[in-house]
């Protein structure tokens, strides 16, 4: 276990036992992972040769290519793709559509559909995040009760939180860690559920008169639940 994804989690997950506002700890994790690559990308990391290499080969999701955009530095993001496109133009150009084509750039533009460099950066951390939880959880007892403090995990997060526990732990580690774990995404989905009923029945004249309760912003949190809070942008400092 690598003690520079140690402090992360542990970070994230104090953050959401203290605040349930929080939400999910891992969704905290991938957008701080994400927020630190595109200050990385727009920043020191982008006139280093071998990372012109990697975005020149790679590209961006469109994700990402639009939260680069709204960073407040069209130059360094026009540094990256004058780069970019001059490669891609050599590539392309061979063996092109308007002469005699060939597979060649077909090839080359379904890579980078597939590709994102920020992305895959991420994925790598995450990754690594995920089985750190799983370890933290095995062995530091204090990691187990912030665990059990969670408000709620999103599905995506909890199932590839539990597959990652499959492959790291012992039969009868990986039953307790499910049964610590389901409980809170159980009794959120519980609660979610009648959120969003209520919310709809306040559309009703006969609900009217009565309150909103906790159903106000059901629908954005069971969006969230669903399919993670991701690309949040970070909260402006005071």
């Amino acid at each position: 276990m690598e003690q520079i994804y140690t402090i992360p989690v542990n970070e994230a997950f104090e953050a959401s036992r203290d605040d349930a506002s929080c939400g999910c700890p891992f969704c905290t994790l991938y957008n701080k992972l994400e927020q630190d690559e595109l200050e990385l990308i727009l920043g020191a990391s982008m006139m280093e040769p071998d990372v012109r290499i990697q975005t020149n080969k790679e590209g961006f999701c469109r994700t990402h290519y639009d939260m680069m955009f709204v960073r407040k530095n069209r130059l360094g993001m026009a540094l990256t793709l004058e780069s970019h496109l001059n490669e891609l133009k050599n590539e392309i150009k061979e063996g092109g559509f308007l002469s005699a084509p060939t597979q060649k750039p077909v090839k080359r533009i379904e890579a980078l559909e597939r590709s994102c460099y920020v992305c895959r950066r991420i994925d790598f951390n995450f990754a690594h995040m995920i089985e750190t939880a799983v370890l933290l959880w095995e062995s530091d007892p204090d990691f187990r009760q912030k665990l059990s403090a969670q408000p709620y995990f999103c599905l995506p997060h909890y199932r590839r939180f539990l597959s990652c526990a499959s492959e790291r732990l012992p039969k009868k580690e990986l039953k307790d860690l499910a049964s610590a774990v389901s409980p809170i995404v159980e009794n959120y989905l519980d609660k979610l559920s009648g959120d969003v009923s209520w919310f709809c029945k306040k559309f009703d004249y006969r609900y009217d008169a009565e309150p909103w309760y906790d159903s106000k912003d059901a629908v954005e949190r069971a969006i969230r639940f669903l399919r993670s809070d991701l690309h949040r942008p970070p909260e402006k400092k005071k």
